[in-house]
């Protein structure tokens, strides 16, 4: 634990926060700039003692229940409590899924016109993708958004293109992924999914127990395209900031099959957007 760097890091983030912040009234002159010791600890439920030997830097281990209260009194954003918490050797605070996809992670999919991309929450539901992945996966748009879940393709649906042998090790690796972000059981949209693929799919509340831990970034994957046929693409994943989603898009080395049967598939989608 990083005791000075803790007390610093309280020191200065109470000398940010101004009186009114917190609903206290600003009257005469202050000594102090921000918030007093004991304005905080009375926030946050602690002795003022207890506050003051932190912010003193004494080898102290708030524990976690502590550091988010103090967070809470000092109006701290999630990022700044998740660093506290670091910093005390706990881990950070859950991201609870999101509902639409971000601004940003949309105007990105605008942008990749030759690369099939979508947007997953952390529940792996599809919220948004673009025209080569419709050229790629088919018509996600006809599809209720409950079924545009790629974990219950993997376990539960249809294959939606994966390839069988691909299916197995995919699944294994998402499965420990989903864990290793940390927001099961505290998202209650993971936290339902679990319940249901567990019940639904025998493998995948094998894998559940298992309690791997993984977390997915590049993946290779052979998808099966009904024209294309196999197409062995790398699959990337990317982290949309200030938020529990992130970007998937898929690609192809250049000069190989796969990489011409993807500009088949742009060729064929312009196409049909020009019809």
């Amino acid at each position: 634990m990083n005791t000075a760097e803790l007390a610093g890091f309280l020191r200065a983030r109470r000398a940010r926060v101004r009186p009114a912040d917190v609903g206290l009234e600003d009257i005469g002159r202050r000594q102090t700039r921000g918030l007093r010791r004991e304005e905080v600890a009375e926030r946050a439920g602690v002795s003022v003692d207890y506050y003051t030997r932190l912010e003193q830097g004494r080898r102290l281990r708030p524990s976690r229940q502590v550091v988010v209260a103090l967070a809470r009194a000092l109006k701290l954003s999630d990022t700044e409590c998740n660093y506290m918490l670091g910093l005390v050797g706990e881990a950070g605070l859950p991201v609870v899924s999101s509902g639409g996809p971000q601004a940003g992670a949309l105007r990105l999919l605008d942008q990749l016109e030759d690369i099939p991309a979508m947007v997953l929450n952390s529940r792996y539901d599809i919220l948004a993708w673009n025209r080569m992945a419709t050229a790629l996966v088919g018509d996600l748009g006809g599809i209720p958004p409950e079924g545009r879940n790629t974990l219950r393709w993997l376990f539960s649906g249809p294959a939606r293109g994966i390839s069988p042998h691909d299916r197995v090790r995919l699944g294994r690796s998402c499965v420990a992924d989903l864990r290793a972000a940390g927001r099961y059981p505290d998202d209650p949209g993971v936290r339902q999914l679990v319940r249901e693929l567990c019940a639904g799919s025998a493998e995948f509340a094998a894998l559940w127990a298992r309690h791997e831990i993984g977390v997915n970034r590049t993946m290779a994957k052979t998808m099966v395209h009904p024209v294309a046929g196999l197409l062995d693409l790398r699959c990337e994943l990317l982290s949309v900031p200030g938020s529990s989603q992130r970007l998937m898009f898929y690609t192809a080395a250049p000069g190989t099959g796969a990489h011409r049967a993807l500009r088949g598939l742009r060729d064929t989608a312009e196409r049909r957007l020009n019809c």
